[in-house]
């Protein structure tokens, strides 16, 4: 979607009836769709994508920026989030028609199009977002409100009580146009997610003024043949994939990121930091309760497997 301001309605299609449908109307307007079950989850994964689980990718290659980097030639909507698309004709495939017979409901990318959504789950998180944060789009769900941005970041589960954020490598159940004009997405909404990351309470673990805390820059990795930019991205998008593992399963992510950003360095002539890496992915491993000692064994042995030396 480009630089969006409000999700467009068509008067002459007031209720669509089905859900591809509707999901053929949102890839119009710029949002990635992809199916939901009932149960509000997306579809699962074909059979040549259920060994994509960290140890490996998958058979058909698996989507881009997930566990293994594409491209994925699965022409079915797994994976989640990454399957999501504004391409009629992969909607309307017959890899797609299964799903979209036993869908529940339609759900949407938000940082594929440049969105964040702000998932208040209660009505104390709506109290708290209407003394907070600036107006803008808002869309009523069951239990409490989604507050639509625009413009993408990381996102990130329980950065306060009963508020998530959607956006990058995350998806949003897809319930109306809403009420009101989306705003631009403002710092306190960023800023939500830098201090969850950096004071929330960890079993095991010291505080933010950790040398884990370090940030990685040119300066220590004056080797390194790959730019800020994507050392930076791929670092964001591994943590945020363990830190939304809050009940199971962070040190295995942890695990995988660590695999996965090693393998990116091994042309380098080095030194690529990282190490410093290395102290912000068990970071945030511990920040979602994986005791310190479990996290840093599932790092050095990620980048072991890859690297002659760990970092």
């Amino acid at each position: 979607m480009t630089d969006p301001t409000d999700f467009p309605r068509d008067p002459r299609q007031p209720a669509l009836p089905t859900h591809l449908r509707t999901g053929l109307w949102l890839a119009g307007i710029g949002l990635p769709v992809l199916p939901l079950r009932a149960s509000k989850l997306p579809v699962g994964n074909c059979h040549d994508c259920t060994s994509s689980r960290g140890a490996g990718p998958c058979r058909c290659g698996d989507r881009p920026n997930m566990k293994f980097a594409g491209p994925c030639q699965c022409p079915a909507p797994c994976h989640a989030w990454a399957a999501a698309t504004t391409d009629p004709a992969v909607l309307t495939s017959l890899a797609w028609a299964g799903a979209w017979r036993q869908a529940g409901g339609v759900a949407y990318h938000p940082g594929g199009a440049g969105l964040t959504v702000v998932d208040l789950d209660n009505a104390e998180a709506v109290a708290w977002a209407r003394q907070t944060l600036p107006a803008t789009k808002t869309v009523a769900t069951t239990r409490g409100e989604h507050w639509i941005y625009r413009g993408a970041m990381q996102s990130a589960n329980g950065v306060r009580p009963g508020v998530d954020i959607k956006s990058a490598m995350s998806y949003a159940r897809w319930i109306n146009t809403g009420t009101g004009t989306m705003t631009h997405l403002p710092d306190t909404v960023r800023a939500l997610v830098g201090r969850e990351e950096s004071t929330r309470p960890r079993r095991g673990s010291v505080d933010s003024s950790s040398p884990a805390r370090a940030t990685w820059d040119r300066s220590v990795a004056t080797g390194c043949r790959h730019n800020d930019t994507f050392v930076r991205t791929g670092l964001e998008r591994g943590l945020a994939r363990i830190t939304a593992c809050r009940d199971e399963g962070a040190g295995s992510k942890a695990y995988g990121v660590a695999r996965f950003l090693a393998k990116q360095h091994t042309a380098c002539p080095g030194p690529c930091g990282l190490e410093i890496l290395a102290r912000h992915i068990i970071d945030a491993a511990v920040s979602v309760d994986v005791p310190e000692t479990y996290a840093e064994r599932a790092v050095a042995n990620g980048f072991g497997a890859v690297l002659v030396k760990a970092p």
